[in-house]
C-alpha cells in the first residue's frame, strides 16, 4: 500500500476513499462534508433517505453526540455497527435523517489513521446499492473506482458485513 501524503488533510477536504475495514471494503469520506456524502449516495445509486453509518473518531465522540444504551466497549473496536439515538435529531442529518445513527470503529489499522482526522467518517460497503459486498479491490465496479480520490488496498478481507447492535442485542443480517 502506498501511503497517502497528508491523509488527514485529504479527509478534511472531503476526498472520497475506498478503504479496508475489519470485515469488507468500504467507501467513505468526512461525514461532516455534506457534498462529499451526497456524492457517495450518487455513486452507490442509493436511495437518498437511506441512512449511512459512520466510523466514530473515538468512544468519547460517541458518548458526546449519541445516547449510549449498551456496553460499547464490548463491541468497539470490532466488526459491529451499533445503532444509537442522536442527542440532537438534526445532528448529521444528511448522513442519517432518522433519530438514530449507526456507529462503527473497525478493528483495522487503517481505521486508526482515519480517526487521526478527528471527524466522523462515512462507512458503507463499496458496491452499487443492492449488489454484493466486496472483499478484494479487483472486484470493485470500475465505474466506482473512477469516482474516488484514493484506493487503499490491503488485499483480500474476511468478507462478512458487520453485525448490527440495537439496544444491546445482535441483529443477524
Amino acid at each position: 500500500m502506498k501511503p497517502i501524503k497528508n491523509l488527514n488533510k485529504e479527509i478534511l477536504k472531503g476526498k472520497l476513499f475506498i478503504y479496508p475495514t475489519d470485515t469488507i471494503y468500504g467507501i467513505g469520506c468526512n461525514a461532516e462534508n455534506k457534498e462529499a456524502v451526497e456524492k457517495i449516495k450518487h455513486i452507490k445509486q442509493r436511495d437518498k433517505d437511506k441512512p449511512f453509518s459512520i466510523i466514530a473518531p473515538s468512544i468519547e465522540w460517541v458518548k458526546e453526540n449519541l445516547i449510549v444504551d449498551c456496553n460499547i466497549d464490548k463491541y468497539l473496536p470490532g466488526p459491529y455497527t451499533i445503532i444509537l439515538k442522536k442527542k440532537n435529531p438534526k445532528f448529521l442529518e444528511w448522513v442519517s435523517n432518522k433519530e438514530s445513527l449507526g456507529v462503527r470503529i473497525p478493528a483495522h489499522e487503517f481505521t486508526r489513521k482515519i480517526q487521526e482526522a478527528n471527524v466522523p467518517f462515512i462507512t458503507t460497503s463499496v458496491n452499487l446499492s443492492g449488489e454484493l459486498f466486496v472483499t478484494k479491490v479487483q472486484d470493485i465496479n470500475p465505474d466506482i473506482l473512477e469516482e474516488v480520490d484514493h484506493i487503499i488496498d490491503y488485499g483480500e478481507l474476511n468478507g462478512k458485513p458487520s453485525t448490527i447492535i440495537i439496544q444491546g442485542k445482535e441483529i443477524k443480517r
